[in-house]
């Protein structure tokens, strides 16, 4: 991983399903990232797995979602 790559972070399914009903939405909502993506190398990721991903700005660090496609 490089150092301005940000952290990419493989959920559990009680994560996902949490996240699902905190937002009210299905899985196959989140946008999406490939299976073959250089960040998700080291994740031992399949198709329909969600991954979080953690940006840092200058005041905080911002969460987004993605589903593997």
């Amino acid at each position: 991983m490089h150092i301005l790559q940000p952290k990419h972070i493989k959920l559990k399914e009680d994560e996902i399903s949490k996240l699902c009903s905190q937002y009210n939405i299905a899985k196959e909502q989140l946008p999406r990232i490939k299976k073959n993506d250089p960040a998700l190398e080291s994740l031992n990721v399949i198709k329909g797995d969600v991954i979080k991903v953690i940006r840092k700005s200058e005041e905080k660090e911002i969460e987004y979602f993605r589903v593997v496609v």
